[in-house]
């Protein structure tokens, strides 16, 4: 039986040189390594005991909603600025090189609800905790964030301190 790490394509030098880019897309177009990374995250985030999966876009998006569906509890995307239709909130962070912003919908987590937060990947942490901040200025308690691929030498981790991080597939360098 194949492990998750063997559906996991690393691309030398993509998006720049000396960067290897971890590609999940292996594991999409594969229906046993679908299953196994939706399986696999599904028991990391059922062990939190959430009662909402708040996936990140866009991969977390396509892990998180499985999730939810397999839980049986809600799922709420964290989208980019201006593709939410209703009234939102909204976290500005920092990038690399500038700034993006992320929003949730302002009903889409009711006060005291425990929520995991789902992404593809966590690097340096900075779009997950924006997620995880929005979830608390509506009142939702982030209970722990699941991963697939962590890759531990951006320090995302020590970023997310205070934050429970559970990752399948931890690569020591960048």
């Amino acid at each position: 039986m194949k492990s998750i790490e063997d559906y996991i394509v690393s691309i030398p030098d993509f998006p720049a040189p000396g960067i290897i880019f971890r590609d999940v897309t292996g594991i999409l177009q594969d229906a046993e390594g679908l299953k196994l990374g939706v399986d696999e995250m599904t028991q990391l985030v059922r062990e939190l005991e959430a009662d909402v999966v708040a996936g990140l876009e866009a991969r977390g998006f396509i892990f998180g909603m499985p999730i939810a569906y397999n839980l049986g509890v809600p799922f709420v995307p964290v989208r980019k600025k201006g593709k939410l239709p209703r009234a939102t909130v909204e976290k500005t962070y920092n990038l690399e090189y500038g700034t993006a912003t992320i929003e949730i919908h302002k009903d889409a987590i009711k006060k005291g609800q425990r929520v995991v937060l789902v992404d593809d990947l966590v690097a340096t942490g900075g779009t997950l905790k924006a997620g995880a901040e929005l979830v608390e200025q509506l009142g939702g308690k982030v209970v722990g964030i699941v991963t697939l691929i962590e890759l531990e030498g951006l320090k995302g981790r020590e970023f997310l301190k205070g934050y429970e991080l559970k990752s399948i597939v931890k690569y020591p360098g960048a």
